[in-house]
């Protein structure tokens, strides 16, 4: 699963790391949350890599009411070709998340510690996504995204039993082109992450209080794990 995830890299690192061009300027932001606009990078009718800006929770075209549907966040590797909330969009509209990190909580209700899981080395890393466009019958229009997921690796294992999908940089092109209108070239990405690929740092316990905190408080450093 994959409930928070962090973008804080200056806009021109995650511009060179996934080759679009133009695009949005954006601030950092260390905790993203469901519903709240997200970056994702797609292919453009043009047929370049661009930007846009979405809301993280997936609506298909179908829904008629966007109140009384489910919220989307993420969607199983292993059964995205068959949900019909997902069919569609994994064979025409697959993309880019960019990300530095996502997090994940262990222990006992009422006492789980969160963590953060990013690259080893501080990098980007692009996390598989679908979108979708979504019309409304007054004609407003949403754009919403789901990030994938996959069974946790060794590594992860220990946190949760679920983990993003991550795709390597050689695969973001096979990945981004839909132009067959089929997913079956792509479903061997849809992998767990290598071992090594990973760290974790644990976070404040505050971490999903939506209150604001002392940017400087001692207790808010992150503490590596040895």
């Amino acid at each position: 699963m994959c409930s928070r995830y962090s973008l804080t890299s200056p806009h021109e690192a995650v511009r060179a790391t996934f080759g679009y061009s133009g695009g949005h300027d954006f601030p950092p932001r260390p905790n993203i949350a469901p519903t709240e606009p997200v970056a994702i990078v797609r292919t453009s009718y043009a047929g370049a890599r661009e930007l846009a800006l979405v809301r993280w929770a997936l609506l298909p075209p179908w829904v008629k009411d966007p109140r009384e549907f489910t919220t989307l966040i993420n969607a199983r590797s292993e059964t995205v070709t068959e949900k019909p909330s997902f069919r569609g969009a994994i064979r025409h509209k697959r993309c880019l998340v960019p990300a530095d990190g996502f997090y994940e909580w262990t222990g006992p209700k009422g006492a789980k510690r969160p963590f953060l899981v990013r690259p080893k080395g501080q990098g980007l890393m692009g996390m598989a996504g679908i979108f979708e466009q979504w019309l409304g019958a007054d004609g407003s229009e949403v754009e919403t995204m789901a990030i994938l997921t996959c069974a946790a690796n060794s590594f992860m294992a220990p946190l949760h039993d679920r983990m993003p999908v991550i795709l390597a940089p050689d695969d973001f092109d096979a990945w981004l082109d839909c132009r067959s209108g089929s997913a079956e070239g792509v479903l061997r990405l849809l992998q767990p992450a290598p071992e090594d690929l990973l760290e974790m740092i644990e976070m404040h316990p505050n971490l999903n209080d939506p209150r604001p905190q002392p940017e400087k408080s001692p207790d808010l450093q992150l503490r590596k794990l040895l």
